[in-house]
């Protein structure tokens, strides 16, 4: 699988998984078309510690650079493929900014349609930390408790049109009708058990390996982070593979899928 898709050499591979140190910005990661479901959560730009990126970019330069990474994956994806970008609905740190409308933007530019947005109401958030003026209308801030997931495609939405054979779906009934009702509700993760700054839940992937793939697809996520995206793609029978920029990130998805299949 890894020769068909890229020429570079993996930092790890399991099973049907495959991890790359590398950065989302070079084009030449991966040849064309390769994945059908993207899942991932990008840097928020709110000064977030990570190892090797800078999370405090000026707004502009940060949508210069969702540009050029959404352009790549685009670049990247299979006719048809979707793709789940877990992004804030906006930010008042550093100015207020309509984030998430921002993202949606960039992504219809480079060539992703839209399809759907689903509210996450992250059960455990907390945002309360800044009040404006509290118990008065002079400046008070208001702040949605909630994150999207945003839901892209490439070209068509229908991954059967014109084919002989369908999919192969793993998805129950209940299963279905709960997750297609955009509003989810489930606690995130955190960030000291995981050991990294800015983990979601698996939660998360599973949902969106469930309702928008087929078994044995290729799942990728070019912020692999912590790689929940990637044990979730093992766990359910897809392919997984990930770019993740930190050497040690690196180090934390190949011990966590490790753990996960019960090797340590």
């Amino acid at each position: 699988m890894i020769s068909n898709i890229s020429k570079l050499t993996p930092f790890f591979t399991y099973k049907n998984t495959a991890v790359f140190n590398e950065s989302v910005l070079n084009k030449n990661c991966f040849k064309a078309e390769f994945f059908d479901l993207g899942i991932t959560s990008p840097p928020y730009n709110v000064g977030i510690e990570y190892n090797s990126n800078d999370d405090a970019l000026g707004y502009k330069e940060y949508l210069k650079f969702t540009q050029l990474w959404l352009k790549n994956c685009y670049f990247w994806a299979k006719d048809r493929a979707r793709f789940c970008l877990n992004i804030p609905l906006d930010k008042n740190k550093g100015g207020a900014q309509s984030v998430g409308a921002d993202i949606i933007s960039i992504a219809k530019s480079v060539g992703w349609k839209y399809h759907s947005t689903i509210i996450w109401n992250e059960g455990n958030i907390s945002r309360r930390t800044a009040w404006g003026s509290y118990k008065s209308a002079s400046a008070p801030y208001v702040i949605a408790p909630v994150e999207l997931i945003v839901v892209l495609y490439k070209n068509e939405w229908n991954k059967n049109k014109g084919k002989k054979e369908k999919g192969n779906d793993d998805i129950s009934k209940e299963e279905f009708i709960a997750w297609t009702n955009g509003l989810w509700t489930f606690n995130g993760e955190s960030k000291k058990r995981i050991g990294h700054p800015a983990p979601f839940p698996r939660e998360l992937p599973k949902r969106c390996i469930k309702l928008f793939s087929f078994i044995d697809e290729i799942i990728f996520d070019p912020f692999c982070g912590s790689g929940t995206t990637l044990i979730e793609a093992n766990t359910n029978n897809r392919k997984g593979i990930g770019l993740e920029l930190d050497i040690n990130y690196c180090k934390l998805i190949k011990e966590r899928i490790s753990e996960n299949d019960g090797l340590l």
